[in-house]
Parts: structure tokens; C-alpha cells; sequence
């Protein structure tokens, strides 16, 4: 399947909300498309460039789908849409347009079944908790009780502070047991950096 890309400096996970703001006519273009046609567009994380101007050098060969869930006229003027991670994908291989709109061949990845959390994974189900008494993140609408270890651990991984290399890492893990592991292992690592 073909879908264009939006390369970030961000990662989208399955399930979690991104709030964008648009104003290049190659994404304007975009995302007329794809509220035309009920479609989503794929979110992956730029290695290598920026996120205007130019086509990014380099992005990762992993991504979440976008699906336009609401959009308005921001105070600016510009088009403000809030997208929902939808499923991954691997990119197979990617071509910029001559607009520098980026598209790609992409693979769809399996997702495990749900499984539901379990009694160890209850410290990191209390800090996703506790997240959602953040501001920004109850403007999302995220946080708060999940009943699943995807939810729990999309959730933790899109919204903690790791950098985007570990998140990349953590999006191309297909067991979500093994996504909160290694959430656990990052902020085993964050706390002991600063408490060095």
C-alpha cells in the first residue's frame, strides 16, 4: 500500500493523540486527500533533516498511521488537526514528490492480542496515572486507567521524555510485555542519571 508521510521529530503510537499544525501546502494538499477519502497518512521520525522546507534526508523505517480525528482554524489563521495512532508500518521503500511530499510503500505490522496488565506492571499503570494529571497530556485526553498492557505501554512510550531513538526502539517492538520492559529500563536508566 502507498501512503504519504509526515516525518517528525516526534513518534506516533497506536492508540495515542497528536495534535498538528498546518501550514505547508504539500501537508495542506495531504490532509484535503485524506479527509476526501477517509484515509490516514503515515507518521515516522526524521533521522535526518527537518520537519519544513525541504523533504527530510533521512526518516525511520518504522511509522504509525495518522487518522484525522477532529480539526479547526487555529487562532493563527492555520489549520490545527488532532490525529489518533492508528497501526504500524514498515516503510518498504519511499520516493519525494516533486512538492516534497513523501510517500511510501508500506507493510502493515501484526499486533498481538490484548492481553490484560499484570501485577507487576502495576508501578508503571500508577505513573501512567499519575501523567494524566499533567496538563497537556489531559488536553489529550490520555492518561488515566487503561485496561490493557498495549494501551499502557503506547501510552508510556509516546508520552515519557525518552529520546527519539528509544522511542523508534520501542515502536519496533511487536510484544507490548516487551515494550513495557524496556520503559521500565529507560526509567531505570533516567532515574539513575539523576541521581548521579
Amino acid at each position: 500500500m502507498t501512503l504519504p508521510l509526515f516525518p517528525l521529530n516526534t513518534v506516533l503510537f497506536p492508540g495515542c493523540t497528536l495534535d498538528l499544525q498546518i501550514f505547508e501546502a504539500r501537508y495542506l494538499d495531504m490532509i484535503g486527500r485524506c479527509m476526501k477519502q477517509g484515509s490516514g497518512f503515515g507518521v515516522v521520525g526524521i533521522i535526518e533533516g527537518q520537519e519544513v522546507g525541504k523533504a527530510a534526508g533521512r526518516f525511520a523505517g518504522i511509522g504509525c498511521e495518522a487518522l484525522i480525528r477532529d480539526w479547526k482554524q487555529r487562532p493563527n489563521g492555520l489549520l490545527g488537526i488532532r490525529v489518533e495512532g492508528g497501526r504500524r508500518f514498515r516503510v518498504r521503500n519511499a520516493e519525494v514528490q516533486r512538492d516534497q511530499l513523501a510517500v511510501a510503500e508500506v507493510d502493515w505490522l501484526e499486533e498481538p492480542e490484548e492481553q490484560p496488565l499484570l501485577a507487576e506492571q502495576a508501578d508503571l499503570a500508577a505513573l501512567l496515572a499519575a501523567l494524566a494529571e499533567h496538563p497537556m497530556v489531559a488536553e489529550l485526553g490520555m492518561g488515566g486507567v487503561v485496561g490493557t498492557q498495549q494501551a499502557l505501554a503506547n501510552q508510556l512510550a509516546y508520552l515519557l521524555p525518552f529520546p527519539l531513538e528509544q522511542k523508534l526502539e520501542l515502536l519496533m517492538l511487536d510484544m507490548p510485555r516487551d515494550r513495557l520492559l524496556l520503559v521500565q529500563q529507560l526509567l531505570d536508566k533516567l532515574q539513575d542519571e539523576m541521581l548521579a
